[in-house]
C-alpha cells in the first residue's frame, strides 16, 4: 500500500525556501533536497501559489514565502496539497454480501471522523516556524550550524 508524502515533502520545500531566501531556487534544486523530481516538486508549488503560501514568477527561481512562517499552518499545507482528503482512508472493496464488510467500515467511519477533526486541529496549532525551530535545535544537536537565519 502506498502512502502520500505530499504533506512532508511541501513542509520540507517550504522550510527550504524559507533558508534559501534570496538564493536561486530552481525546482531541480528543491527536488535533489526532497531526492524526488522537479515535476512532482512543480505540481506542489503549484498547489501552494493556488493557496496563497508562497508567490513566484514563471521562468524565474525567486520563489518566497508570501505569509510569515508564524502564520502558516500545517492545516494550510495540508489543505493545499491535499484538499479536502481524508488522513484515513476506508477499506471499499469489502464484499457487499458480508455483514461484517459492510457494517465494520460504516462503524469505523464515525471513529475516523472523530479522529480527522482532532487531527486537523492539531495541525491548525503547528506553524511552519515551530518546525523550523525544531529544524535548527536537531541540526544545532548534532553539530549541524543550520544556516543562522531566524
Amino acid at each position: 500500500m502506498k502512502y502520500s508524502t505530499k504533506l512532508s515533502d511541501t513542509i520540507h520545500l517550504l522550510i527550504f525556501l524559507y533558508l534559501g531566501e534570496g538564493q536561486k531556487m530552481t525546482s531541480a534544486r528543491i527536488a535533489e533536497s526532497v531526492k524526488t523530481n522537479p515535476a512532482y516538486i512543480r505540481q506542489l508549488m503549484s498547489a501552494l501559489k493556488n493557496a496563497g503560501l508562497i508567490s513566484s514568477t514563471q521562468g524565474q527561481a525567486k520563489t518566497s514565502l508570501t505569509k510569515d512562517p508564524r502564520q502558516i499552518t500545517m492545516l494550510d499545507v495540508y489543505r493545499a496539497v491535499e484538499g479536502g482528503k481524508p488522513l484515513l482512508h476506508l477499506d471499499i472493496h469489502t464484499n457487499p454480501q458480508c455483514g461484517v464488510g459492510v457494517n465494520i467500515q460504516l462503524s469505523i467511519g464515525d471513529f475516523y471522523k472523530d479522529i480527522q477533526q482532532v487531527a486537523e486541529k492539531k495541525m491548525n496549532e503547528i506553524t511552519l516556524w515551530d518546525i523550523i525551530e525544531c529544524y535548527y535545535k536537531r541540526s544545532v544537536d548534532e553539530g549541524g550550524e543550520g544556516n543562522g537565519k531566524s
